[in-house]
């Protein structure tokens, strides 16, 4: 009997090679080749190519019935979830859900079994847990479960032949890492395996329309377990984010086939589960210091969300020859290029001070519409000065020290005025794009001096 052949597979990308490698020529990685089995390759006539390519239909664009009749989305009954999806969940997707352990993925999805299962059968397949466990976890979350059938199974092909003969809904795999094909001689949770699981459970979406959920376990880097490929065969791939010691959670899409990435979800976890949190910003914001330096509001757009945040800045003496730089929430490279900026076109000095930065509530900002209040922010805390509560700022800071023009300015402005703010320091050159400034005052800043004069004249 001939011995099977094995190639050697990169665990972050996916990359293979008939030889075993240090480092990934893909990625780049260090010590992520694995051996795994290569399958036997098939004829054409042991695939049946020819009766497959005769029975092949083919269908018009414009004949594919998308109408509302037709039923494309399920609403998963949490707001906040239907919009990181896009509007709901797509008939015949594959949503891949990760997240770190203990962060409410298991619970998140036994919460919408609740609101699915009202009209429409969900099956749940654990790896994890037993039939028993699942029913004592649906009990303390308020799942009835009328219509929710359970299936304690990590054979991926025996899951199959379920969906198949039982023909359910919704189906819900907990989790990839876990689930495993006999046929392939490798242990579950690998490279081969978590491919071809999902790889299986791809196909039988698409050819039976049945949307799944896959939870996928994080590494100790923070992507998803198994080969990067995972992420190019779903639809969507949705990250549970947020610290554990903390109980609010952030939803965030890092790719939707139906939808926009930009959307965020905010949840809290709490001893019925996760609730939905309709006002982020109001959360956000609660137990903001009155009268302390260092702190600014910010506002930035999470898809066509306003979501309003907190950011704190210290300048301390440092007592070392090497002062420290840190950012939590904020692109640390983005500190260094700021502090450039107040140096070179405002005279201050940071060289030998610490510096911290810090976006209060978990959230992460990336978009440049923070670069003001985090200057604001790093002069108010070095003169210790403190900017008034009703006082919100957003625009991007050139190397030049001018404040550049961001978007969607119409929508920050009306979120920081339902929040009571009463000044607002917007980019000069954005001041055409507003037609409503009633109820609160817009100053327009053309450069940093300008922002710095408008706080201290406040």
């Amino acid at each position: 009997m001939a011995k099977p052949k094995s190639v050697f597979v990169c665990r972050s990308c996916g990359y293979e090679s008939p030889k075993w490698n240090g480092r990934c020529p893909s990625c780049g990685e260090w010590n992520t080749f694995d051996e795994v089995e290569s399958a036997p390759a098939k004829s054409a006539s042991s695939r049946g190519g020819a009766s497959r390519a005769q029975s092949a239909k083919l269908s018009l664009l414009k004949e594919v019935d998308i109408s509302e009749n037709s039923e494309v989305r399920y609403s998963t009954g949490l707001e906040e979830l239907d919009r990181v999806l896009g509007g709901g969940l797509v008939k015949g997707s594959l949503v891949l859900l990760g997240g770190e352990p203990g962060i409410g993925k298991s619970t998140l999805l036994l919460q919408i079994c609740d609101s699915l299962g009202r009209d429409r059968n969900v099956l749940y397949v654990s790896g994890e847990e037993s039939a028993r466990q699942i029913r004592l976890r649906a009990e303390r979350l308020g799942v009835s479960g009328e219509t929710l059938y359970i299936l304690a199974e990590s054979d991926a092909q025996t899951i199959a032949d379920a969906v198949l003969s039982n023909r359910p809904d919704i189906v819900i795999i907990d989790s990839i890492q876990t689930m495993s094909i006999s046929e392939l001689n490798s242990a579950p949770g690998s490279v081969t395996q978590v491919r071809e699981c999902t790889n299986l459970f791809m196909r039988l979406a698409k050819s039976e329309e049945i949307p799944f959920f896959i939870v996928g376990h994080v590494n100790k880097d923070g992507a998803i377990a198994g080969p990067k490929v995972m992420e190019h065969i779903v639809d969507a791939v949705l990250y549970f984010e947020g610290d554990r010691n903390l109980s609010y959670r952030i939803l965030r899409a890092a790719k939707n086939r139906f939808g926009s990435t930009n959307e965020i979800g905010v949840f809290e976890m709490t001893d019925r589960g996760l609730e939905q949190v309709e006002n982020p910003s109001q959360m956000l914001l609660s137990g903001r210091p009155s009268g302390v330096s260092g702190c600014c509001v910010v506002c930035t757009m999470e898809g066509t969300r306003p979501i309003l945040a907190e950011v704190q800045a210290l300048v301390a003496k440092s007592s070392s020859n090497l002062p420290r730089r840190m950012a939590t929430g904020f692109d640390f490279n983005r500190v260094w290029l700021i502090l450039a900026v107040l140096e070179k076109r405002l005279g201050f000095y940071y060289g030998s001070l610490d510096v911290y930065v810090n976006i209060i509530g978990g959230l992460r900002i990336t978009e440049p519409a923070a670069d003001l209040p985090v200057a604001m922010a790093l002069y108010s805390s070095l003169t210790d000065r403190p900017i008034d509560d009703g006082v919100i700022a957003f625009g991007e800071i050139g190397l030049g020290g001018e404040i550049r023009s961001v978007s969607h300015l119409e929508q920050r402005v009306a979120e920081a005025r339902r929040l009571g703010f009463t000044k607002c320091i917007v980019p000069r050159h954005s001041l055409k794009n507003l037609t409503r400034t009633s109820g609160i005052e817009i100053v327009g800043a053309a450069n940093l001096r300008q922002a710095f004069e408008a706080v201290k004249q406040h």
